[in-house]
């Protein structure tokens, strides 16, 4: 891959992450702050992430891999996506919201796909290649978050009270404008799949992979792993509305630690594996969640602080551990035949079906502990998906047996 090439994939990745990271981590806020939403209507527009991840595999099956080039269709998906991010930053109630929300998410889920498949089409040795690519994601991801805590203060106390995390929308309007226009420019990745070939809806979905669930062992991490995602998604929707109302100092760039975390965590996962096998590295995940929402449970934005953030820095243990742990498992298992359909159904019933059961939970929680005087009682609210993570802990301890150690934690890159 020549210089030219790897600076624009790298600023591809940064910008893609860094439209995400732009608005995702304070959305609860701004929905509490700027449009007084309550906690199933909060659930709800965050459950518009499901339904793009499992529209996303139609956008990308019928579309993207039959009849128009990778990069273009990036394009016009992050054009028609700063429209819409620009119609959010407008909205001024949340039934005006969540339309443009979704209509974005559907369009937005895609391009994740969309910015690999531009990638991997680039590279030679994509086991070697491609995390220094993807790294600049992060990057994109971490920068967004100083930007809002630290340059733009919209997330102060001043800021708040002032409506300012709407700017966010703009924000992110505006990098996905750019990288719209910058996607025509990327390498050519021309469609996979021959316009007249049939493709069934089982591989679109990954349904062919079922037949992994006849072992037992593979049925219980799948289960574990929609299961999971009702924490996960207790993180997402509630985490930086916490720390916000309890008075914890430029939260969205203390969450960014989680970030940094991630992407060192990520290259402990080899060592893991080879000393302790999949079902121990996968074990220490599912308990840092129940430990991280203990810490959140008890600690302050004052002289217990240091456990807040004890607990966002354990995010690439709670990610990493389960999440890339499982994608490697997964691979291992799936063989050569359904690999691909696997990891589809891995991602279908995580970020589709799991997280969309684990946003209702968090907002029905969040709903039945709110107080007289519109606070909420949030030690409640993170004791129970500390409870639910160290519950599947303990199934997945008691039920898993396969103790195993697959042979390449790089296939799954």
């Amino acid at each position: 891959m020549n210089t030219t090439t790897r600076v624009k994939l790298s600023a591809m990745m940064f910008l893609e992450f860094f439209i995400w990271g732009s608005w995702f981590v304070t959305l609860g806020t701004f929905l509490d702050k700027n449009l007084s939403a309550s906690g199933s209507e909060t659930a709800a527009v965050f459950s518009t992430q499901s339904w793009g991840a499992i529209i996303a595999p139609f956008i990308i099956g019928l579309i993207a891999d039959r009849f128009f080039n990778a990069e273009k269709i990036l394009g016009v998906l992050h054009i028609v996506g700063a429209v819409l991010m620009y119609q959010m930053y407008n909205a001024t109630e949340v039934s005006v919201f969540y339309p443009y929300v979704l209509g974005y998410m559907i369009l937005f889920m895609p391009t994740l796909a969309l910015v690999n498949s531009v990638s991997f089409n680039q590279m030679k040795d994509a086991e070697k290649e491609f995390s220094t690519i993807r790294f600049w994601g992060t990057i994109g991801w971490i920068v967004a978050g100083l930007c809002i805590s630290y340059l733009f203060l919209w997330d102060s106390k001043t800021g708040l009270e002032s409506g300012l995390l709407k700017n966010t929308f703009l924000m992110a309007g505006i990098a996905s404008l750019v990288l719209g226009l910058m996607s025509f420019a990327l390498p050519a990745t021309p469609p996979k799949v021959a316009k007249g070939e049939k493709i069934k809806l089982s591989d679109i979905l990954g349904l062919d992979a079922l037949s992994l669930l006849k072992d037992r062992n593979f049925a219980v991490f799948f289960i574990s792993a929609i299961l999971i995602c009702i924490p996960l998604a207790f993180y997402y929707q509630n985490a930086h509305p916490f720390l916000s109302s309890i008075g914890v100092n430029e939260p969205t760039g203390k969450m960014a630690i989680g970030q940094v975390s991630e992407a060192l965590f990520l290259l402990l996962i080899p060592v893991f594996f080879k000393r302790f096998g999949f079902k121990v590295t996968i074990l220490v995940g599912m308990i840092a969640w129940a430990v991280r929402y203990a810490l959140f449970a008890y600690g302050n934005a004052g002289e217990l602080s240091f456990m807040l953030l004890i607990g966002i820095a354990l995010h690439g243990v709670c990610y990493d551990f389960f999440f890339v742990s499982g994608q490697i498992y997964t691979n291992s298992r799936a063989g050569e035949k359904y690999k691909s359909a696997a990891q589809g159904l891995i991602t279908l019933a995580t970020y589709g079906v799991g997280m969309l059961i684990g946003f209702e939970v968090a907002g029905m929680i969040t709903d039945s502990y709110k107080l007289a005087d519109g606070s909420i009682d949030w030690k409640m609210v993170w004791i129970i998906p500390a409870g639910i993570a160290l519950v599947v802990f303990l199934l997945f301890t008691v039920f898993f047996n396969d103790k195993s150690k697959p042979e390449s934690v790089l296939d799954a890159a």
